[in-house]
């Protein structure tokens, strides 16, 4: 219900078509949902079915027209009761990365150093591009500020894997 409480959340900020709605999500909101189109487009007709928003259509000068979302008094009620249960609830943090940290040992200490180096710089860089997103207005804010505070904590935690190998190549000198 992730996304279903982001689309409704960005309505109840201002009417949207779903092209506006999918380049927000991509430009602000990509460290916290993957969201790609089509999904989203049966997401705003499951919901429009549902009562959850209503569609106008709008032309702009010669463009093809576009359908226009907006946040009815159900999709207000369902927003507030999903804003709610997501706030309260604790999501389990996974690392699908990690499985191969568990048999680590059975490369050699230069090569684990090596591979965890590159992931180490992938990761900088992805935080490099999270702390360029431009600042945004409000608790909107938060959303990246975890996801730097994560992608740093991240790199400090390689660092310490990192060190430990090199400890253990120094001891198997």
């Amino acid at each position: 219900m992730d996304r279903e409480l982001l689309l409704l959340g960005l309505l109840r900020r201002q009417d949207m078509h779903g092209y506006q709605l999918h380049e927000f999500i991509n430009q602000s909101m990509s460290s916290c949902v993957d969201l790609k189109k089509p999904t989203a487009y049966f997401l705003l007709d499951k919901m429009a079915a549902a009562g959850w928003i209503s569609e106008t259509e709008a032309q702009e000068g010669n463009r093809p027209p576009r359908r226009v979302y907006q946040l009815t008094t159900e999709g207000e009620a369902a927003y507030q009761r999903l804003l709610r249960e997501n706030l309260a609830t604790h999501h389990a943090t996974r690392f699908p990365g990690d499985i191969g940290l568990a048999f680590l040992d059975s490369l050699p200490a230069a090569e684990s150093r090596s591979l965890l180096q590159q992931r180490r710089d992938d990761l900088a860089h992805e935080l490099a591009e999270a702390q360029a997103i431009p600042r945004h207005a409000g608790t909107a804010q938060w959303v990246i500020d975890h996801l730097i505070h994560h992608l740093q904590s991240e790199l400090t935690w390689l660092d310490e894997v990192n060190h430990r190998i090199s400890i253990t190549l120094e001891d198997a000198s």
